[in-house]
């Protein structure tokens, strides 16, 4: 999702004249999109904008922005109060303060943008993408194979670890005609392939009266000329249902490759998550998606060291994991969010080595579940969306996500779809010969 937002705050810049630079010292503008899902994102977006502050002093007129889930959804007070010398706060996927406020610098020397916000959290307008001229960034108009399409902003379940809700606030799905717009902006700027995005995906169109639901939406992104792949993320247990399995199942450009996080693989710890359904439920969900979607593969999120877990119940989630061989297992360990129920309500009580001990445990047990189902592609001729060459090779994903790698000098294959035979397997990439 913050990619999705950097690129649509860098389209807006160019509009007002400005280009990408990889070069701070050299900008006009500086924007620092963050993520605070955890502390060690918080931390190293902190340690960022401190480091950047010295080119404010050098040049005060350097417009210096902060954007992301560090700002949220509401007037950003503290934050003016620690960083003063930023100028203006960006709340996630809207750009409009920064926009405003270079367009009023344009015009006269005036910086505050608390209008801006208080007009917002007063009308509780949503925020609209108006895609209908969506344009790429220059220095990925023409480049990217594939880019991430937001289709719903928010998430209204409250799981007690996850601050989501409180930074990018409640669910607001964009129309099926505003996707279809971005889409197809995409698609003529050289986009092959893309992934439409939400927090809990599956809940798009759920906030809007008798709304348009997901498998609808696949269905017509399926359908718009020059799209040749299709992929969402990321999906909750309590809302993969029949008709989206079905949906996936039987529209040929949607890939097989469904992510569906689990967080822990005990029932008590799940309910003090608040996630809403137990381990039976979830293994019941993996043998559907199995039996309705034949080949998939499926990823996971994992959180170890949530408040209480004991060994024993760190030990259901290892044996869960062992026992449904998923092809991806997403492992973070728990870190207390500011405004979330788990933070005020349950100690942090395992101690840090303990999480990390718990978490190499799962990414070597990954790494050996993944390493035997790699390997039955040996032989295989699996096809491939190429987005770029590393070096001397050619680097794509299969339509179950796979990571492939191929030599091939004599042809240009970016964005092409190539069928490779597989001739070497590993646990996190695949390497073959193109036919």
């Amino acid at each position: 999702m913050n990619t999705a937002d950097s690129q649509r705050l860098a389209s807006e810049l160019e509009k007002l004249g400005l280009r990408a630079t990889p070069d701070a010292d050299s900008a006009d503008v500086i924007v620092l999109n963050t993520c605070v899902v955890r502390q060690g994102p918080e931390d190293k977006a902190v340690s960022r904008l401190l480091s950047l502050k010295p080119l404010k002093q050098k040049n005060p007129d350097v417009v210096f922005g902060v954007m992301g889930c560090m700002v949220g959804v509401r007037e950003p007070k503290a934050l003016r109060e620690k960083f003063p010398f930023v100028d203006t706060f960006l709340p996630p996927s809207d750009p409009t303060a920064l926009v405003e406020l270079l367009q009023a610098r344009g015009a006269q020397a005036e910086t505050g943008r608390e209008d801006y916000w208080m007009e917002r959290d007063a009308t509780e307008t949503r925020y609209a993408l108006q895609d209908a001229d969506f344009i790429l960034p220059a220095h990925e108009r023409g480049q990217l194979v594939s880019a991430h399409v937001p289709i719903i902003f928010g998430c209204n379940h409250v799981c007690t670890f996850c601050i989501i809700p409180y930074r990018r606030g409640t669910e607001r799905s964009r129309s099926i005609g505003e996707i279809a717009a971005h889409v197809r902006s995409l698609v003529a700027q050289g986009v092959k392939e893309v992934t439409l995005l939400g927090q809990i995906v599956d809940r798009y169109g759920y906030d809007i009266p008798d709304g348009p639901r997901l498998p609808e939406l696949l269905r017509v992104v399926h359908d718009i000329e020059g799209v040749e792949r299709v992929r969402f993320l990321t999906s909750h247990p309590n809302y993969m249902n029949d008709e989206l399995l079905d949906t996936v199942a039987t529209l040929p450009k949607v890939m097989e490759h469904i992510e569906v996080p689990i967080q822990a693989g005990d029932d008590e710890v799940l309910k003090r998550m608040k996630r809403g359904y137990s381990v039976d439920d979830y293994r019941l969900l993996i043998e559907k998606i199995r039996a309705r979607v034949p080949n998939a593969s499926i990823a996971t999120d994992i959180i170890v060291g949530f408040p209480g877990e004991t060994e024993k119940q760190f030990e259901g989630t290892y044996n869960l994991l062992r026992e449904l061989k998923l092809d991806v297992a997403h492992v973070a360990m728990y870190s207390p969010r500011p405004n979330t129920a788990s933070a005020s309500r349950f100690p942090d009580d395992v101690p840090q080595d303990e999480k990390e001990r718990r978490r190499q445990a799962i990414d070597a047990l990954q790494g050996e579940v993944v390493g035997e189902i790699n390997q039955k592609f040996l032989g295989q001729t699996v096809e491939v969306l190429v987005e770029e060459k590393s070096k001397k090779r050619w680097r794509g994903r299969t339509r179950t996500n796979k990571l492939v790698f191929f030599e091939d000098e004599a042809r240009e294959w970016k964005g092409q779809l190539a069928n490779v035979k597989i001739n070497w397997t590993g646990p996190w990439s695949m390497l073959g010969d193109v036919m």
